[in-house]
């Protein structure tokens, strides 16, 4: 099964007209975009979902809009585009050093905008190392090549293809709350008809089988009315 390309961007600008136009704007071309008006909101939305690229308008900090920007580089290892009627030339040459992939002076035409954001993730796919194929987690291993998941004994652990990606997807990103929407698009694809509660049920079969093949305690948290949770940590 092929996993949809992510492509969620976060916009982070108080402007709400503004977040919204541009969400139009960028959806028939593939993003789907969430706004945030605050450094609060945005940390709310960074921790319930992964995004591919975040739209920033430091004035929304204008107190210490240089540690919101690293922030996001350093601490969520995201590409970040400046949008801000401050970016002249002094600003945007700041921000490239401080590790910003572009500034454009606001409000940029949407298209100007959407052309960066594609050349600031081309960069990134293109520099990004290969990904460890395997993982683990309380002794136990995921093979991502060959799509096995082995219990702390070494022994296979037979998994459906649903339940192995909705797996991965979870020690991808680990600790981190992720809503069924989200689930929905890394497991079946942004494209597919399934709906909510079949990841309910890939969820319930696969705690199953994990608790039957012996791996003690919870491993996947239900957090009521934002989604759910993988609580061990991970190394490659």
């Amino acid at each position: 099964m092929m996993i949809a390309l992510h492509r969620r961007l976060l916009i982070v600008d108080d402007d709400a007209a503004l977040t919204a136009q541009l969400a139009d704007q960028f959806s028939p071309y593939g993003f789907d975009a969430d706004g945030a008006a605050n450094p609060a909101e945005m940390r709310i939305m960074l921790a319930r979902r992964d995004y591919a690229l975040v739209v920033l308008d430091p004035m929304v900090q204008p107190a210490n809009a240089a540690g919101l920007l690293r922030e996001l580089i350093a601490e969520h290892r995201l590409p970040v585009i400046l949008h801000s009627a401050a970016c002249l030339e002094a600003e945007r040459i700041a921000a490239l050093e401080f590790g910003a992939d572009d500034c454009l002076s606001k409000p940029a035409h949407p298209r100007e905008l959407l052309a960066r954001i594609r050349a600031a993730l081309r960069g990134r796919v293109q520099d990004r190392p290969a990904p460890s194929a395997t993982i683990r987690f309380a002794g136990w291993r995921i093979d991502l090549e060959t799509g096995q998941l082995f219990d702390g004994t070494g022994r296979s652990v037979p998994l459906s293809e649903g339940e192995f990606q909705l797996l991965r997807v979870f020690v991808e990103h680990p600790r981190q709350v992720l809503d069924r929407g989200h689930l929905l698009d890394r497991v079946y694809g942004d494209a597919s008809e399934h709906f909510d509660r079949s990841i309910d049920v890939q969820l319930c079969r696969l705690r199953r089988k994990l608790s039957a093949s012996g791996l003690k305690g919870p491993v996947i948290r239900t957090i009521r009315n934002e989604g759910y949770m993988f609580v061990h940590a991970v190394t490659h």
